[in-house]
């Protein structure tokens, strides 16, 4: 069996970055809050170029106008689409409770697409 070349997995990255841009919030029983695309100001891809884990970031306030308080963020999920679709990457991590104005949550999504050479 052949094993693909680095710039295959970089070509993997970029591929990812380009199509897999939506990230969804989820409560913690799995129901959507919202899913929200790199054009949001509130989303960011922040790893350095060549890096092995993608970096999908969201920072939600409790201001913004698609929240209401209160509400429990508890899992992101990424998809290729703005709605349905299939989920390509889940990623749970502790509870965290919007509960005012002043509130904020920070998430960063890593999806590894590591070279295995």
């Amino acid at each position: 069996m052949a094993e693909i070349t680095s710039a295959a997995y970089q070509n993997l990255r970029d591929y990812i970055k380009s199509n897999w841009k939506y990230i969804e919030l989820q409560d913690d029983l799995g129901n959507i809050i919202l899913r929200l695309s790199p054009s949001d100001s509130r989303v960011t891809w922040t790893h350095l170029a060549g890096e092995s884990v993608l970096k999908l970031q969201v920072i939600i306030k409790g201001s913004d106008s698609d929240i209401t308080a209160p509400k429990t963020f508890a899992k992101s999920v990424i998809y290729n689409v703005a709605t349905g679709g299939t989920a390509f990457s889940e990623e749970t991590f502790t509870a965290f409770t919007i509960e005012s104005d002043q509130d904020e949550l920070t998430v960063i999504h890593n999806i590894s697409v590591p070279a295995v050479l």
